[in-house]
């Protein structure tokens, strides 16, 4: 425990240093102010203030091949958007846990919470408005609280809402993100973007600011519920239907890739996974014909990732790409990865997937 506030320290102090932390908003120096959707006294400060992590916006990006910053074992956030094909890795994103890019005209916050492990893309149009995200510094449930610069809103990401001023209670479009290794990723999309290291602030990209944090049991901030029912810090595909939750433990996969037909709320899903990749991926398994389709792995030819029972081969992001289906798209379903704590503190009595 000692070692995650040595360490959390000593990222407070890099962030207040000379390296190139922004000016705090003088309209926040009171920040927990007017009407929230979650309770004050379950807010808390996490240190650098509003804008003291620094969002990016529209950074460089290099090609794969350059990025040696990135350990094969670092975790990245890939978006595929079209023909653009992106890769926001952690080392990046714990130190500034939001980026805000255009992919092709399609404007879009990565939004990354190292504490609790959960990265979420958002569609940056809010209606008729066009914004960036940053970081309030404030957090809920230990998760990110990012407020939009178009409104001063501040908004709750593991719980996918505005949960304070102008836009209370809209709800961010998501876009489809595929979590997992740099090795896997490289894998599958050699020829990808990656976010280059020279973001114009000076920080430490190759160390990870909170110590052992990812394999401690211990918190920095305290959460609302406690549920021992799995480890604290174990990662989970969380998967939202309606009002039912359920997870689906990322170690429970095989090493090759699996499959896992199931029902929510009566909405028939597919979730396959790896281990040894470390992904998964879910989807509707209705199409809009009413056909329900049912998958089998193909093993070793990601990003291929599923065969249909009509023959039809889907890749990770839900497309057809090869057979009768060529071209479709199956419908994602509303899911992020995060630790198990922060999963079962927002979404209370979530069903766990038994192997």
């Amino acid at each position: 425990m000692n070692g995650i506030f040595q360490a959390f320290a000593v990222f407070l102090a890099l962030t207040f240093s000379s390296y190139g932390c922004e000016s705090q908003d003088s309209s926040l120096l009171d920040p927990i102010q007017g009407e929230w959707l979650i309770p004050k006294n379950e807010i808390y400060d996490g240190g650098p203030g509003k804008d003291g992590i620094p969002a990016l916006l529209n950074p460089r990006f290099i090609a794969a091949s350059e990025a040696s910053y990135v350990g094969d074992d670092d975790l990245v956030i890939g978006v595929k958007i079209g023909n653009e094909i992106r890769a926001y890795p952690h080392p990046i994103l714990d130190w500034h846990e939001i980026i805000n890019d255009d992919l092709g005209g399609t404007l879009l916050a990565i939004t990354y919470c190292p504490l609790t492990g959960s990265g979420i893309a958002w569609n940056r149009v809010l209606g008729n408005r066009t914004t960036t995200f940053g970081v309030s510094g404030l957090l809920y449930n230990s998760n990110l609280l990012p407020y939009d610069r178009a409104t001063n809103s501040n908004w709750s990401q593991m719980r996918l809402q505005c949960v304070n001023g102008e836009l209370t209670r809209t709800t961010p479009t998501v876009h489809p993100v595929v979590e997992t290794t740099w090795r896997t990723w490289r894998g599958m999309y050699p020829a990808s973007q990656v976010v280059s290291s020279q973001t114009g602030y000076a920080r430490p990209y190759g160390s990870y600011p909170y110590g052992d944090y990812k394999t401690s049991s211990s918190l920095i901030f305290p959460v609302s519920q406690n549920d021992a029912r799995l480890p604290r810090k174990e990662r989970v595909l969380g998967i939202l239907v309606g009002n039912v939750t359920k997870v689906y433990r990322m170690g429970s996969f095989s090493e090759a890739l699996t499959v896992v037909h199931d029902s929510l709320d009566g909405l028939d899903i597919v979730v396959a996974g790896s281990t040894a990749q470390n992904l998964a991926i879910a989807f509707e398994r209705r199409l809009a014909d009413g056909t329900i389709l049912s998958f089998t792995p193909i093993l070793n030819n990601l990003p291929v990732a599923m065969l249909d029972q009509e023959g039809t081969k889907w890749d990770i992001w839900g497309k057809a790409v090869e057979g009768p289906r060529t071209g479709l798209d199956l419908k994602p379903v509303r899911s992020y990865i995060s630790y198990w704590f922060a999963w079962a503190a927002f979404y209370p009595g979530a069903e766990i997937h038994a192997n």
